[in-house]
């Protein structure tokens, strides 16, 4: 039996410990994926640290995957092998709940994710089924392609979503991970974008990605100076602190709406009178299925939007994960298991 490198968790809170594994077989409407790439994500602390109910261990982390079909199973079809493709967050859906009989399978009350309901991307090679299949234009490389089956499908959704059209202010409030990409992707859309953060040394990198305006928001009053700017019909926050939203809120414009991808423990504390009487929303907006992921990949890669990442071997999985929680990385860490 041929045998793969892979990185595994073997018990809740325990190390990253790089193993030898059978190479497994794709079943029926599975496919075997040589991964190419895996970005490292935060929520794969979720799979380290044990906190995904029902998590069956040893379980190998990951869902931001690209990769070539190897082999695929009976029942497969649309794909071929040597086809590449990615798959991200949305890894299966169950096609019976009442979610996915409204076609809402992103929300499927069964939804599979790669890394927590089967083993993921931290390996050589991996099994998924093929709903969770996501077409890679030929012109993206697997290192840049891997973080936007999370962080950018993440961001890209939510502005395309968000009611804003070409001319409208988007704020994306945060340039992080999943921030510096949407302001990529803000600008790319015609949205006036205007970037917002702490301290004035983050301004040239948020002009870089393509900001038309920054915000400090440690200097200046967020709300007005959006307001100066017109109101924002979209703010995008991608931080993960509760009260940076909820000062940030001053800031819609009429019709507007902030869209929360960040996961914050604070809550959001909304100004109902400005809320009624500008008809405002708050809006929380989780990833996409497999084919918003193809969309995610196909317009980056004709608009040009590439994530700024920090590549690792496979080898170095634990150093790579560390290197991610410690927030330092600028801006994602991507694992390379197709690099020998």
């Amino acid at each position: 039996m041929p045998t793969m490198q892979a990185v595994q968790v073997a018990k809740a809170g325990g190390p990253l410990e790089l193993v030898e594994r059978d190479i497994p077989e794709p079943a029926t409407g599975h496919v075997l994926i040589k991964v190419q790439a895996c970005g490292i994500c935060h929520s794969d602390s979720l799979t380290k640290e044990g906190q995904w109910p029902g998590l069956q261990f040893p379980r190998v982390p990951g869902h931001e995957i690209a990769g070539v079909i190897e082999r695929m199973g009976a029942g497969v079809e649309g794909w071929s092998v040597g086809q590449r493709v990615g798959v991200g967050w949305h890894g299966g859906h169950c096609g019976h709940c009442e979610r996915c009989r409204h076609g809402d399978f992103v929300l499927c009350q069964n939804a599979q994710v790669p890394g927590i309901s089967y083993d993921g991307g931290y390996a050589q090679y991996m099994v998924a089924p093929q709903e969770a299949l996501a077409r890679m234009p030929d012109d993206l490389s697997d290192v840049d392609a891997a973080p936007l089956l999370c962080a950018g499908i993440t961001t890209f959704n939510a502005l395309r979503h968000s009611g804003a059209r070409a001319g409208d202010v988007a704020a994306i409030l945060g340039i992080g991970g999943l921030g510096h990409l949407g302001v990529q992707f803000a600008r790319k859309m015609g949205f006036v974008t205007v970037a917002i953060a702490r301290g004035q040394d983050k301004a040239p990198l948020a002009k870089q990605l393509g900001a038309h305006h920054y915000i400090d928001s440690s200097a200046q009053d967020v709300g007005a100076s959006l307001q100066a700017l017109g109101g924002a019909r979209v703010i995008l926050a991608t931080v993960t602190n509760g009260e940076a939203m909820s000062a940030a809120l001053a800031g819609l414009g009429v019709n507007g709406k902030l869209i929360m991808v960040g996961v914050a423990q604070e809550p959001v504390e909304v100004p109902v009178t400005q809320f009624i009487m500008g008809r405002q929303s708050v809006q929380g907006w989780p990833s996409g299925t497999a084919a918003d992921s193809q969309e995610t990949l196909a317009f980056s890669a004709l608009s040009d939007v590439k994530p700024m990442i920090e590549e690792y071997p496979l080898e170095r999985a634990a150093e790579a994960y560390d290197r991610m929680m410690s927030g330092k990385a600028r801006f994602r860490v991507v694992l390379t298991p197709g690099k020998h």
